[in-house]
């Protein structure tokens, strides 16, 4: 039986629940049907949400509360509750009240200010806010550590215990066998012919295409929506209602397909938690890192396949017969996984992801240093695409205004877009072992793999940490090993290496 401090810590998650539950709203109306110069009012509402959240969270009297709940019996959840309940203390008390409700309102004046410098690729109509928003982050870092550096509290907060000696460490490791792969595949690399991929897509085709993913991929509609925003994203505000985004370009459908996938496995993860987590501050990802192996599991390992293209294949060819006359499923296959150092991140093969993300990482550390000013970040920007991908950037558009995640203030987010990516290599390789992973892609039965991540990851949310829910998948620490052997084992084959 529930004990009476239990309940009132219960009783305070449900409160907390049911603001995240508005504040999601707001955000999820504001990239998606919101007049775009409805953000100075929204940015008051979400102000005011947010402080009330804030007083919720930074309670002086939660303290005593929760040292009252660790001296009673508990049961696994209730001491995995409260130990997360006191992180969210012991964090958001350190940030004034009045800083952390007007960040809220900063990034809110800030994504609006991104949607219109992106449109008009000029970065200097946004640099004022991510001047802001850097400041900020730098500022508000010593509250949680001044004796670390600011990016190492940030790193942090997106994947617990990462720091910038352990990404140096991770992203070297990934270099030594990205980049020479790279260079023999444009060196030695077999052509392969990827012409049919360009033209014209109909974007209706496009919408039934995504439905007719996400029903194979057995998401259920009932409790998923998909709509669209200019970055595609994901918004979980129970396990009862996720919502995914995409968005559609008449000259690239594989843009649409790879982002509904990719949304989808974040969706896949929070509609597969427990029902006892519900309402409590353990329904969500374990981590960042965690939640993106799902995505790109998902959308690499499983849609990339050519056992998953096959399946798709009577649905590709119904709805775009005249694009792919004359095409087969394998030539598709080669096709979405050329291997060409392009401009934006999230259309990236798999071989080059990962040095987008290096990018952004090394101009993160230098932001939060100081040691780079944010009207250089362009010219900073278009340096490290040239050097680590080869590529000239024509316009801030297809450049540093890419990405929404700067003006949400997600400084340190992106190194979880590469550990995930990495984790999900490693996940595969143990579910291989279990399962006939290409043959059960190929029937279109997703059941028996989703059951495999439900019952290792899914299921658990918070409830244990990404270490020992990578253990429970894997069988063993994390190996950056498996991604870098699987880029290789699939590239060699794909180019005839």
């Amino acid at each position: 039986m529930m004990t009476e401090t239990m309940q009132a810590l219960r009783d305070l998650q449900k409160k907390l629940y049911a603001f995240q539950f508005a504040l999601n709203v707001i955000d999820f109306d504001a990239q998606t049907v919101a007049p775009s110069e409805s953000y100075s009012g929204r940015g008051e509402a979400l102000e005011v949400l947010s402080s009330i959240k804030y007083s919720l969270i930074a309670d002086p009297a939660l303290p005593a509360l929760l040292e009252k709940a660790r001296g009673e019996e508990r049961t696994e959840q209730e001491a995995a509750e409260v130990a997360e309940l006191q992180r969210m203390y012991d964090e958001t008390s350190k940030i004034p009240a009045q800083e952390y409700a007007a960040f809220v309102k900063l990034t809110t004046a800030a994504v609006n200010a991104w949607e219109k410098a992106k449109a008009a690729s000029d970065f200097s109509l946004f640099a004022p806010y991510l001047e802001q928003i850097v400041a900020y982050r730098r500022r508000t870092a010593a509250y949680f550590d001044a004796n670390k550096a600011p990016y190492d509290v940030w790193l942090d907060q997106y994947e617990k215990g990462l720091s910038m000696a352990q990404c140096d460490a991770f992203f070297d490791q990934l270099k030594a066998v990205i980049q020479p792969l790279v260079k023999e595949i444009g060196q030695r690399g077999a052509k392969i012919p990827c012409d049919f991929l360009k033209g014209t897509w109909p974007i209706e085709a496009q919408k039934m295409l995504s439905a007719a993913v996400m029903k194979l991929m057995g998401i259920d509609e009932r409790h998923c929506v998909l709509s669209e925003s200019e970055h595609p994203f994901t918004t979980e505000f129970y396990k009862g209602d996720v919502r995914i985004t995409t968005h559609y370009h008449e000259d690239d459908m594989a843009s649409n397909l790879y982002s509904v996938i990719h949304e989808g496995g974040h969706a896949l993860y929070e509609l597969h938690m427990a029902d006892r987590l519900q309402y409590t501050c353990l329904s969500g990802g374990a981590s960042m890192g965690l939640h993106e192996s799902q995505s790109r599991l998902c959308e690499n390992y499983l849609g990339r396949s050519l056992g998953f293209i096959k399946s798709l294949w009577p649905t590709l060819t119904e709805l775009f017969p005249t694009q792919l006359a004359g095409v087969t499923p394998e030539a598709f296959y080669k096709a979405v996984n050329q291997c060409q150092p392009s401009l934006i991140r999230t259309e990236a093969d798999e071989v080059t992801y990962c040095l987008h993300v290096m990018v952004r990482y090394e101009l993160e550390k230098r932001l939060m240093d100081g040691s780079l000013a944010v009207k250089d970040l362009p010219a900073a920007w278009n340096a490290q695409m040239k050097e680590l991908l080869g590529v000239d950037v024509p316009d801030d558009a297809h450049g540093v205004l890419q990405d929404i995640h700067w003006a949400c203030g997600d400084l340190g987010y992106f190194p979880s877009y590469a550990l995930g990516t990495a984790y999900g290599a490693q996940m595969m390789a143990s579910m291989r072992k279990d399962l006939d992973v290409d043959a059960l892609l190929e029937a279109g039965n997703w059941a028996p793999i989703t059951g495999w991540l439900e019952e290792r990851i899914w299921q658990y949310g918070k409830e244990k940490t990404p270490a020992q829910l990578l253990k429970n998948a894997c069988g063993g620490e994390f190996d950056p090993k498996f991604y870098t052997d699987y880029l290789v084992e699939k590239y060699f084959a794909i180019y005839e290496l």
